[in-house]
């Protein structure tokens, strides 16, 4: 069997860390099942998986900005306070979900907050910071490649 290429179907146990603290952790409980390259997970992160055998236990320390992208402060805005509901819970440190015209849902972290505007981060929390992505390939599943 060939390794593991876009399409294909893994299953697979992963840890990702950063600055020493674990961020998300699946070897404690069951293994992820996703399609390579549908987006279940980060790309930058797809692409270490690519050519790995089931069986396959790897570590890749990612340096900053290469695991979720560098940091841009343009994605950094400074919003009216009362374009949010007036019962909602704001607090820094809090993720704020929004829904895009088009339907679409981001996501936000609450940097500041004062009576008239709340800061909202953009960025993804791991932008511009290194990790280490940890991950142990359970089994691929057939994708219709030739």
């Amino acid at each position: 069997m060939s390794g593991l290429r876009l399409g294909d179907t893994v299953t697979l146990h992963y840890r990702l860390t950063c600055g020493g603290q674990t961020v998300a952790d699946t070897f404690g409980d069951a293994p992820e099942t996703f399609v390579l390259g549908r987006g279940d997970i980060e790309p930058r992160l797809e692409l270490c998986l690519l050519g790995l055998r089931p069986g396959a236990h790897s570590r890749f320390e990612l340096g900053p900005g290469e695991a979720f992208g560098d940091r841009d402060e343009g994605l950094v805005q400074r919003l009216p306070r009362d374009e949010f509901p007036a019962d909602m819970a704001l607090a820094v440190g809090h993720r704020v979900e929004f829904t895009l015209p088009n339907g679409q849902r981001v996501y936000g972290t609450v940097r500041q907050l004062d009576e008239a505007e709340v800061e909202i981060d953009f960025n993804h929390p791991l932008a511009g910071l290194p990790v280490e992505f940890e991950v142990e390939i359970i089994a691929i599943g057939a994708s219709g490649h030739a």
